[in-house]
């Protein structure tokens, strides 16, 4: 009989918290694509569920900006800890498609299931017994190898209580051997939540551990931690953004029944193993955010049960093997910023019917883009961003009904731009190609969910107040540079409640700056070479980036933090950081 039991018994779950948040990162400024960084995705569901802290970026993923309280359940199903400052009002499937994304959940009816399944599932504790004592030995040798545990994360762990009962153990059931260690930093919502010291190579005597999950601790430093060697049960290695270093052993491949392997946002160097691919049983390699070089080897082929695949962030060069068909499950390809050069392997056509995620930006690749992208119909984003591909975006595109992430920024692509069929796109850039728009698109006008606009240079000839898009509420984004775009920005902008930034430099925009509403996450605006005028108000204090030179503004600059070349170029402003007023 199929009960909640058995689905947590079979997806490796025990009680815990489920809190995860959403972040609004830094935007770069508007010459500068934003990474993609879809990232939070996570373990297949044949294994354990558990945080996966990879910060979702806002100019790629709307997950992050509007909720501002923090989600709690008894137990956790994951802890995604990016940012949540969106409402609970807005769009369910928009909060939750974190976590949609991660477990490739097909609805949220499915996934409010889960969770109430979860919520009901008793916790698998051990029994009232301390647990082993070469084990306890082995966690507190862990301990002593920490020399800074600021927020106290490691302070239950006293000798002769039950470890089973200490923060990050999990024991098997009815057992009091240790099954798992699971140590998470919060860095948004608690920053001193990290440890610094090195990993002991005394958790070698927890022989029945079979994953390893330090996540997020920042200050972990030292080589990979060979000792796992030693633990014969070991399926679930995740030793995230952390500080260690050196290289992937060579004998990695030895670990064959490993189901996971990420060691992303680290500091390791080398080559990627030859062995790597005898891990046949891996369904997760995450290697991204280090410093790896050389090339990807075609034995990385045999690794057929991938269902993720990252290797993003390194510096990684040559050309991207044309192995793609071997990977029949794969969802999501994460191979942005490295040092790819030729074109796209036609191999990854065979990925059409199940990847989700396709993420090749800031490379050196080349070509034009494939008409087979237009058939990746369960596609939701996708980056060729910070490339050097040229021609026209194919017309099969119009198929990717299904997309909300797209960025084609810094390319040489030409016009014309195909009409979407897409029903809502979340962020959308093409900024910095050879494109001709004439005015926004219709297909993004019509968007109920979008979230990040930016079109810089993309030939925009209309009047801002003909833009009048069918839901600003959530806008968190919006880059119109250097087009050639006129009136008054005051409705568009007072009409977000969520902007965070602001960019519409180089163009003939005519208004009042102190019209301006300025709302409390406004932190980034650039009007550089319009012709605004009237005077600067004092609650542009409270901006983080501001640019307003070369247009029509007069009066003394309201205290503030910015520099000169902030202000430069307007009829007759006065007061630091320009010259002082003059005198009457």
């Amino acid at each position: 009989m199929f009960t909640s039991a058995t689905l947590t018994s079979s997806l490796g779950l025990t009680a815990s918290t489920l809190s995860f948040t959403i972040k609004s990162p830094h935007h770069p400024s508007s010459q500068q694509s934003l990474p993609n960084t879809t990232s939070l995705k996570p373990p297949p569901l044949s294994m354990p569920l558990f945080v996966l802290p990879r910060q979702l970026h806002a100019s790629t993923i709307k997950k992050d900006t509007k909720l501002s309280q923090t989600l709690s359940l008894e137990h956790h199903l994951i802890s995604l800890h990016t940012h949540f400052s969106l409402s609970l009002s807005h769009t369910f499937h928009i909060a939750m498609k974190p976590i949609m994304k991660v477990f490739h959940f097909p609805s949220t009816t499915t996934l409010f299931l889960l969770i109430a399944i979860f919520t009901l599932t008793p916790h698998h504790n051990a029994n009232a017994a301390t647990c082993q004592p070469d084990e306890e030995a082995g966690l507190l040798g862990f301990k002593s190898g920490i020399k800074s545990d600021p927020s106290g994360m490691l302070k239950n762990w006293i000798p002769g209580t039950d470890c089973c009962k200490w923060n990050g153990v999990e024991c098997h059931f009815n057992s009091t051997r240790v099954q798992r260690l699971f140590l998470t930093g919060q860095p948004d919502t608690k920053p001193d939540s990290i440890l610094s010291g090195t990993i002991s190579p005394t958790l070698s005597k927890l022989q029945l551990m079979d994953g390893l999950y330090l996540i997020d601790l920042k200050n972990i430093s030292g080589p990979f931690p060979t000792f796992l060697f030693q633990l014969p049960n070991l399926q679930f290695i995740y030793l995230e953004n952390n500080k260690l270093s050196g290289p992937i052993p060579e004998n990695i491949g030895s670990l064959t029944r490993l189901d996971v392997l990420s060691l992303a946002g680290n500091r390791f160097t080398g080559p990627i193993p030859s062995s790597l691919p005898n891990l046949t049983q891996l369904t997760q390699l995450k290697l991204g955010n280090n410093l790896l070089t050389g090339t990807i080897p075609i034995s990385l082929r045999n690794l057929v049960n991938l269902t993720y695949l990252s290797l993003q962030g390194n510096q990684l060069q040559g050309a991207i093997p044309d192995f793609f068909s071997s990977f029949t499950n794969l969802r999501t390809l994460e191979l942005s910023r490295n040092r790819f050069s030729g074109t796209i392997p036609p191999s990854i056509s065979t990925l059409a019917p199940k990847l989700a995620y396709l993420e090749l930006g800031h490379n050196s690749l080349s070509g034009k883009i494939p008409d087979f992208l237009g058939k990746f119909r369960a596609l939701d984003t996708l980056d060729l961003s910070w490339n050097k591909f040229s021609g026209t975006v194919p017309t099969s595109f119009k198929n990717l009904t299904k997309i909300f992430n797209l960025d084609l920024s810094n390319n040489f692509l030409d016009d014309p731009f195909p009409e979407m069929n897409v029903k809502g796109i979340e962020s959308l850039d093409l900024s910095n190609n050879r494109f001709h728009l004439g005015s926004i698109p219709k297909w993004v006008v019509s968007s109920p969910i979008i979230f990040s606009l930016k079109l810089a240079n993309c030939g925009i000839k209309m009047k801002i107040e003909d833009f009048k898009p069918s839901e600003t509420y959530f806008y968190d984004y919006i880059d119109l540079s250097r087009n050639e775009i006129t009136g008054s920005a005051i409705g568009l902008v007072n009409s977000t409640e969520y902007l965070v930034g602001f960019w519409a430099s180089g163009n003939k925009l005519k208004f009042d700056l102190r019209g301006f509403r300025f709302g409390q996450r406004f932190k980034y605006l650039d009007l550089s070479r319009n012709l605004v005028f009237g005077k600067v108000p004092d609650r542009v204090a409270g901006l983080q980036k501001l640019n307003v030179s070369y247009n029509h503004l007069c009066g003394q600059i309201p205290s503030n933090k910015f520099p000169a070349s902030a202000f430069v170029g307007n009829d007759c402003l006065c007061g630091s950081p320009l010259p002082p007023c003059k005198k009457i």
